[in-house]
């Protein structure tokens, strides 16, 4: 093996295991894969290269927050405050504010300017211990503009500590080019936008607001239809603000996941639980909109749904880099428990990404992505927020320690 580490407390998140700590226990890897986890007693670690103490920290999979919007420039402090002086935001969004402003931002901004920007806030993800996250097109709504935020969020990718699934989210609103013609726009992106994603390769998966300020069920089916034509995973951003059904009609196509989800109703949980689509919960839109309407979260329990956690990190309604909040949100305004938010952010997270087979768990042959803290407990994860816990992540195989908390170097 060309890794070892040792002293460890180890929590696998496998169903088997789960969040139950695995005193005294060590992790071998090879070539970017887990080729040993279990008990030390069970394995002779001396003669590998390089074997690391770690001196009892707890050991998770590595984070996953499988909903963001890195991608943007701007930002919209300025409408928060507007907001809370009391302006509506129909106000704002005729004075060119609300997602326009985002979009004009964004198609104005050169791919250095995004990469930058998305860089700097991906930061606050990385020490939070996420070692994967997704990253939505969305905020360009042409086939150019789109496209750059794409290319931006591959080339985040290929930094060595940190992996990066794409979601083209043309669907997320209609560009002004095409006021008072959604249909239209539902052509382009079907008929120019997706193919274009799907042949240069810069999309994973393709995701669809559904909803009465953004698009019709019947104009998200089109775009899941043509998605799925050009070999592209579908999800979706729905019942949010009104239950239209999107949720049903996204599970029945086959959709990864569908997120927010706050209006959904049972006949919804139970598509869910019939197709094996993940339930996305946002608890930071929730908090930061301060809407009182909650996820059925006893319902997708009763169902057996899985349920996942994100940042849904944006500049209108989640503006939150922190994976670790988004846990402590999910148990204070959700009701879940610990446990829950843990599996939420690895194992569930990984299968709304299509990834399960590679990541979300401590398991021999999964890819070695890890995250170490200096925590006795799991529970810990989700009960404070703004402590350096972290001590390092682990990106298949490699080790990247996080300036901020240890003063070492970032890199290999």
């Amino acid at each position: 093996m060309d890794r070892v580490l040792t002293n460890l407390k180890m929590v696998t998140m496998m169903p088997d295991t789960g969040y139950q700590i695995i005193d005294n226990a060590m992790i071998g890897i090879e070539q970017g894969k887990i080729a040993f986890a279990g008990h030390a007693d069970h394995y002779d670690c001396h003669g590998h290269p390089e074997v690391i103490d770690c001196h009892g920290a707890l050991v998770t999979p590595g984070l996953i927050d499988c909903h963001t919007h890195l991608v943007f420039a701007g930002n919209r402090a300025n409408e928060f405050e507007q907001r809370l002086n009391g302006v509506p935001y129909e106000t704002i969004a005729k004075a060119g504010g609300g997602i326009l402003a985002t979009v004009n931002a964004t198609r104005n901004a050169s791919e250095e300017e995004l990469y930058e920007l998305a860089c700097e806030r991906l930061q606050g993800l990385k020490n939070d211990g996420v070692t994967s996250v997704e990253i939505k097109s969305g905020y360009g709504l042409t086939l150019d503009s789109e496209l750059k935020m794409l290319r931006v969020a591959r080339r985040i990718g290929q930094q060595a500590d940190i992996k990066v699934s794409t979601t083209l989210l043309a669907a997320h609103a209609l560009p002004p080019e095409f006021k008072d013609n959604a249909d239209g726009y539902i052509d382009l992106i079907c008929q120019e936008i997706i193919p274009v994603a799907a042949k240069e390769q810069l999309a994973d998966a393709v995701d669809v607001f559904c909803e009465g300020i953004g698009f019709s069920t019947a104009q998200c089916q089109r775009v899941f239809e043509a998605a799925k034509q050009h070999g592209l995973a579908i999800k979706g951003h729905t019942e949010q603000l009104s239950n239209l059904g999107g949720s049903a009609m996204a599970a029945r196509m086959g959709a990864l996941s569908v997120d927010h989800i706050e209006y959904l109703d049972e006949q919804g949980v139970e598509a869910l639980a019939q197709h094996g689509t993940v339930a996305t919960l946002l608890p930071g839109a929730f908090y930061f909109l301060r809407e009182t309407q909650q996820p059925p979260i006893e319902a997708l329990r009763r169902h057996q749904v899985p349920m996942a956690i994100s940042t849904d990190f944006n500049p209108g309604t989640s503006p939150l880099a922190s994976l670790r909040a988004m846990m402590n949100m999910a148990c204070t305004l959700f009701r879940l428990t610990p446990e829950e938010t843990l599996r939420g952010v690895t194992q569930h997270a990984a299968q709304a990404l299509g990834v399960s087979d590679s990541r979300g768990q401590i398991k021999v042959g999964m890819d070695a992505d890890l995250a170490v803290w200096s925590v006795s407990h799991p529970a810990e994860l989700s009960y404070r927020i703004g402590v350096p816990d972290l001590k390092f992540r682990v990106v298949d195989g490699h080790l990247f320690f996080q300036p901020a908390v240890t003063g070492a170097h970032h890199g290999r």
